[in-house]
């Protein structure tokens, strides 16, 4: 399976990038699945329904969100109708989260299961995302119940995301983390045959601080003020993220490749023959 996960979209620059080349991309490495983190799509705080359809329609197979999963109020009934829409899987029990944290998808006669946790260095403190992955690969193992498993960890710390990677290796597909917006140049597969990357980065415009207005973003660092509410910068985006490429017959990796494609960083793009 060829299979595609790109980084936090921040805003209409992220969303528009995606909205205009996804079907584009798709094409060209012939996907068979794409996801997305769309927590920040959403004026940089949450999703709406109104965007999830706009990413759906340009080309997702499956929606994450994270630690802004609930900043627009009409995501708490959205997650509950949408099983493609995914919040982090280690929300306690007796928290009565709506949605789900984990969803097998159905994608030309395969399965395909999308985990998505949150860490706990330095984020809200939910349960443990060890203890929530563990107990969702044990339901549906690679190789038997799932063709390919991807595990998406929305994480402050680089070491809990790459320990987590560690934790799956040769149990996952694919490996990565979100929420930091800056991509890393880890792009890998791990000894036992699972892809891995730290942060996908962001889809949004890298000429920001982390997909926010920079003048903004820089006088509230320096100044320790409020000053005014963070805005997303809306110059011209450009979209990062993930390809990976399975054996049909293990579910591992075999090739990983970091995919970045717009304006404002190097871009680059897998080559695929055919």
């Amino acid at each position: 399976m060829r299979l595609a996960f790109f980084g936090d979209v921040v805003g209409r620059a992220g969303r528009n990038v995606l909205c205009e080349n996804l079907a584009d991309i798709r094409r060209r490495l012939r996907l068979d699945f794409v996801g997305i983190n769309a927590e920040n799509a959403a004026g940089g705080f949450g999703l709406t329904e109104s965007i999830a359809n706009d990413l759906f329609d340009a080309g997702a197979d499956c929606l994450t969100l994270g630690n802004h999963a609930w900043d627009q109020r009409e995501a708490l009934g959205l997650v509950d109708r949408d099983p493609r829409i995914l919040r982090a899987a280690n929300y306690p029990p007796l928290s009565q989260a709506p949605g789900r944290g984990a969803h097998l998808f159905q994608i030309g006669g395969a399965n395909v299961l999308v985990i998505t946790v949150m860490g706990r260095v330095y984020m809200d403190a939910l349960d443990c995302p060890f203890s929530a992955v563990e107990r969702e690969v044990s339901a549906c193992p690679l190789g038997t119940m799932a063709d390919a498993i991807i595990v998406e960890v929305h994480g402050e710390a680089t070491s809990e995301k790459q320990g987590m990677g560690h934790y799956l290796d040769g149990r996952a597909s694919l490996v990565f983390g979100t929420h930091t917006h800056v991509p890393t140049a880890d792009t890998r597969i791990l000894p036992a045959g699972t892809a891995f990357q730290t942060e996908l980065g962001m889809c949004g415009d890298y000429d920001s601080v982390i997909g926010m207005n920079k003048q903004i973003a820089v006088r509230k660092l320096a100044s320790r003020l409020p000053y005014q509410r963070h805005e997303p910068a809306d110059g011209p985006g450009l979209a990062s993220g993930i390809f990976v490429q399975t054996d049909d017959r293990t579910g591992l990796a075999v090739r990983a490749e970091p995919i970045r494609f717009g304006m404002g960083i190097k871009q680059t793009m897998p080559l695929v023959d055919g």
